[in-house]
């Protein structure tokens, strides 16, 4: 069981960090998006798009 001061803390924290809960929900269905529903050619969609985005941070 959480305290009251745990809730108070986790509320607060959440207020103050919404853009970082937006990024861990986010990588959170991608991993389960890929483990789970994804088709071969999903996958190989997804690679070439990471590949696509890793060599544009290259540059």
């Amino acid at each position: 069981m959480t305290s009251e001061a745990q809730k108070r803390a986790n509320e607060k924290w959440k207020a103050a960090n919404k853009e970082k809960q937006k990024i861990y929900r986010y990588r959170s269905q991608a991993k389960k998006f890929i483990n789970e529903f994804a088709s071969q050619d999903d996958l190989f969609e997804l690679r070439k798009m990471i590949d696509d985005k890793l060599n544009k941070m290259e540059e």
